[in-house]
Protein backbone atom coordinates (compact mmCIF):
# COMPACT_ATOMS: atom_id res chain seq x y z
CA UNK A 1 0.00 0.00 0.00
CA UNK A 2 1.26 3.57 -1.17
CA UNK A 3 2.20 6.15 1.69
CA UNK A 4 2.07 9.76 2.11
CA UNK A 5 4.48 11.70 3.82
CA UNK A 6 2.86 13.71 7.02
CA UNK A 7 5.25 16.44 8.36
CA UNK A 8 3.38 18.80 11.76
CA UNK A 9 5.72 21.31 12.51
CA UNK A 10 5.08 24.29 15.16
CA UNK A 11 7.24 27.51 15.47
CA UNK A 12 8.90 25.43 18.58
CA UNK A 13 9.84 22.54 16.81
CA UNK A 14 9.26 19.89 14.59
CA UNK A 15 6.79 17.40 16.20
CA UNK A 16 6.24 14.49 13.56
CA UNK A 17 8.02 13.21 10.08
CA UNK A 18 6.61 10.16 9.63
CA UNK A 19 5.37 7.78 6.20
CA UNK A 20 1.59 7.22 7.09
CA UNK A 21 -1.06 5.28 5.35
CA UNK A 22 -3.95 7.75 6.09
CA UNK A 23 -4.58 11.31 7.58
CA UNK A 24 -7.61 13.27 9.08
CA UNK A 25 -7.28 17.11 9.43
CA UNK A 26 -10.08 19.59 10.95
CA UNK A 27 -10.35 21.74 7.94
CA UNK A 28 -11.47 25.23 8.34
CA UNK A 29 -14.82 23.78 6.64
CA UNK A 30 -14.78 20.45 7.53
CA UNK A 31 -12.59 17.67 8.21
CA UNK A 32 -10.43 16.64 5.46
CA UNK A 33 -9.77 13.14 4.66
CA UNK A 34 -6.22 12.24 2.76
CA UNK A 35 -4.53 9.54 1.19
CA UNK A 36 -1.62 8.96 -1.17
CA UNK A 37 -2.36 10.76 -4.13
CA UNK A 38 -4.33 13.09 -2.93
CA UNK A 39 -5.53 16.39 -4.99
CA UNK A 40 -2.96 19.30 -3.93
CA UNK A 41 -4.48 21.45 -2.03
CA UNK A 42 -3.90 24.37 0.74
CA UNK A 43 -6.38 25.23 3.26
CA UNK A 44 -6.47 26.56 7.05
CA UNK A 45 -6.92 24.36 9.86
CA UNK A 46 -9.26 24.88 13.26
CA UNK A 47 -8.44 23.58 16.20
CA UNK A 48 -9.33 20.27 16.54
CA UNK A 49 -8.40 16.96 16.31
CA UNK A 50 -5.83 15.50 13.47
CA UNK A 51 -5.47 11.55 13.77
CA UNK A 52 -3.19 9.75 11.31
CA UNK A 53 -3.25 5.62 10.57
CA UNK A 54 0.22 3.59 10.02
CA UNK A 55 0.43 0.02 9.29
CA UNK A 56 -3.23 -0.63 11.00
CA UNK A 57 -2.56 1.68 14.09
CA UNK A 58 -4.34 5.29 14.89
CA UNK A 59 -2.33 8.07 16.63
CA UNK A 60 -3.77 11.30 17.99
CA UNK A 61 -2.64 14.71 18.01
CA UNK A 62 -4.59 18.13 19.46
CA UNK A 63 -3.91 20.61 16.74
CA UNK A 64 -4.31 24.40 17.89
CA UNK A 65 -5.03 25.50 14.29
CA UNK A 66 -3.03 26.74 11.41
CA UNK A 67 -2.70 25.49 7.97
CA UNK A 68 -1.93 22.54 5.72
CA UNK A 69 -0.56 21.89 2.34
CA UNK A 70 -1.42 18.44 0.47
CA UNK A 71 0.38 17.17 -1.80
CA UNK A 72 0.02 13.65 -3.43
CA UNK A 73 2.99 12.66 -1.89
CA UNK A 74 3.63 14.80 1.29
CA UNK A 75 1.09 16.14 3.90
CA UNK A 76 2.72 19.64 5.69
CA UNK A 77 0.72 20.40 8.56
CA UNK A 78 1.79 24.15 9.70
CA UNK A 79 0.23 24.16 13.53
CA UNK A 80 -0.27 27.24 15.96
CA UNK A 81 0.10 24.17 18.18
CA UNK A 82 0.25 20.36 18.00
CA UNK A 83 0.42 17.94 20.83
CA UNK A 84 0.32 14.26 20.94
CA UNK A 85 -2.01 12.90 23.52
CA UNK A 86 0.17 12.07 25.94
CA UNK A 87 2.28 15.08 26.47
CA UNK A 88 -1.50 17.12 27.08
CA UNK A 89 -1.51 17.61 30.73
CA UNK A 90 -4.95 17.03 31.98
CA UNK A 91 -4.95 18.80 34.80
CA UNK A 92 -3.71 21.83 33.03
CA UNK A 93 -5.96 21.40 30.27
CA UNK A 94 -8.71 21.44 32.40
CA UNK A 95 -7.52 24.32 34.77
CA UNK A 96 -7.41 26.10 31.42
CA UNK A 97 -10.92 25.48 30.32
CA UNK A 98 -12.32 26.56 33.29
CA UNK A 99 -10.32 29.73 33.26
CA UNK A 100 -11.42 30.48 29.75
CA UNK A 101 -15.39 29.87 30.63
CA UNK A 102 -15.29 32.51 33.81
CA UNK A 103 -13.74 34.68 32.05
CA UNK A 104 -16.39 34.44 29.21
CA UNK A 105 -19.00 34.46 31.53
CA UNK A 106 -17.82 38.16 33.27
CA UNK A 107 -18.37 39.73 29.98
CA UNK A 108 -14.95 40.48 28.03
CA UNK A 109 -14.22 43.62 27.28
CA UNK A 110 -14.58 44.42 23.23
CA UNK A 111 -14.62 41.45 20.36
CA UNK A 112 -10.84 40.59 20.10
CA UNK A 113 -10.57 39.57 23.85
CA UNK A 114 -14.18 37.00 23.12
CA UNK A 115 -12.59 36.13 19.95
CA UNK A 116 -8.84 35.01 22.07
CA UNK A 117 -11.02 33.39 25.26
CA UNK A 118 -13.29 31.29 22.71
CA UNK A 119 -9.94 30.09 21.15
CA UNK A 120 -8.52 29.37 24.21
CA UNK A 121 -11.55 27.64 25.03
CA UNK A 122 -11.61 25.81 22.27
CA UNK A 123 -8.09 24.99 22.50
CA UNK A 124 -8.99 23.72 25.80
CA UNK A 125 -11.71 21.23 25.36
CA UNK A 126 -9.83 19.51 21.63
CA UNK A 127 -7.17 19.03 23.99
CA UNK A 128 -8.99 17.18 27.17
CA UNK A 129 -10.35 14.98 24.31
CA UNK A 130 -7.46 13.72 22.88
CA UNK A 131 -6.30 13.22 26.47
CA UNK A 132 -9.12 11.26 27.72
CA UNK A 133 -9.66 9.46 24.11
CA UNK A 134 -6.65 8.11 24.74
CA UNK A 135 -6.66 7.02 28.33
CA UNK A 136 -10.27 5.38 27.71
CA UNK A 137 -9.72 3.47 24.41
CA UNK A 138 -6.22 2.58 24.77
CA UNK A 139 -5.02 4.71 21.24
CA UNK A 140 -1.70 4.35 20.97
CA UNK A 141 -0.17 8.41 20.43
CA UNK A 142 3.41 8.37 18.95
CA UNK A 143 5.81 6.03 17.15
CA UNK A 144 7.53 5.51 19.83
CA UNK A 145 4.66 3.48 21.80
CA UNK A 146 3.37 1.59 18.57
CA UNK A 147 6.53 -1.02 19.12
Amino acid sequence: MPKIKLDIVTVERPVLSEDVDYISAPGVDGVLGILPRHTPLMTALKEGELHYKKDGVEYDFAIGGGFVEVRPDRVIVLADSAERADEIDEQRAEAARQRAQQALQEKPRGDAEFARLEHALRRAEVRLKVARRKRGTGRVTGPDEAA
